[in-house]
């Protein structure tokens, strides 16, 4: 029984610790730190690597988050200092991974498994599905902070079109690249780490290799999604008070592109679920 405790123990401690900080940092909002607390706990309690992937995922968007800043200010019309998320963006961002996480929890408790069809084509299915959900999260974070702060001209995904900085759907060749670098950079954590906490075959565990790649693909497919999504359902108009592309139509705000259907949470929550789905089945197939 002691030795059950061990890693919920280890997992409420350093979750604790980083909700903390990311608190004072301005990271999080309160709400976000404690949803923050108990997604990290529940991913790292079931498995390191999905605890891994998870913390990963956080760091690297909330350092790139604070890049050049100042820009991002006169041109983010809801910006906030440090990027600061809520309790809504920690579960719309984390949701479907934490759902997945418990899931494989039920089925095998905290043991660390390769990718591997014919051992477990359920288990192979899921992870593929956690790995996905970070991969697109990650993806699309780093192309979005990384991007707007390219020189080059943000094209509109549908036409193509040059639209100003921070327009939804707005994307450049360098934020698409970032987009790809966020995935596979996920892929490495969990590939890395896998060759230490599970025992597979020489065969196996070289054939893992393969989802750095299927993670970069994974990666930049989410960050495309979010983009058509964001140029089609959600709106994007130029206000000339405020000199800023806003989110919300007004009278003194001229259309650019998309509908008021889906505002950022909701465009998230479909391009990952969507991103999920696929690298679930491209996990099935590959491995």
């Amino acid at each position: 029984m002691e030795n059950n405790l061990v890693q919920p123990l280890i997992a409420a401690i350093i979750s604790a610790a980083i909700a903390a900080r990311s608190f004072r940092k301005k990271s999080l909002d309160f709400s976000g730190a404690i949803s923050g607390f108990a997604v990290m706990t529940i991913h790292i309690a079931v498995n390191y690597r999905f605890g891994a992937v998870l913390l990963v995922f956080f760091f690297t968007s909330s350092m790139f988050t604070k890049f050049g800043e100042d820009k991002k200010q006169k041109v983010d019309a809801d910006y906030k200092e440090g990027g600061q998320r809520n309790w809504i963006q920690v579960i719309y961002n984390s949701g479907i991974g934490t759902i997945l996480v418990l899931i494989v929890w039920t089925l095998s408790g905290s043991e660390d498994y390769c990718l591997n069809s014919k051992e477990s084509s359920l288990l192979t299915f899921l992870i593929g599905g956690i790995i996905g959900q970070y991969c697109c999260c990650n993806g699309d974070t780093w192309s979005s902070e990384l991007g707007i702060l390219s020189d080059d001209q943000p094209r509109l995904i549908t036409t193509f079109k040059p639209v100003r900085k921070g327009t939804n759907g707005g994307v450049t060749k360098p934020g698409l690249l970032a987009a790809a670098a966020g995935g596979s950079v996920i892929g490495v954590t969990f590939v890395a780490l896998g060759f230490v906490t599970t025992n597979c075959s020489s065969d196996i565990a070289l054939k893992q290799l393969l989802l750095i790649p299927i993670s970069a693909l994974s990666g930049l497919c989410g960050s495309v999604i979010d983009s058509l999504l964001g140029a089609t359902l959600q709106y994007s108009g130029f206000c000339s008070v405020r000199n800023k592309v806003v989110g919300k139509p007004g009278p003194t705000v001229k259309r650019i592109s998309g509908l008021s259907i889906l505002d950022n949470n909701g465009v998230n929550l479909v391009s990952i679920l969507l991103t999920t789905v696929l690298t679930s089945f491209a996990c099935s197939y590959i491995f």
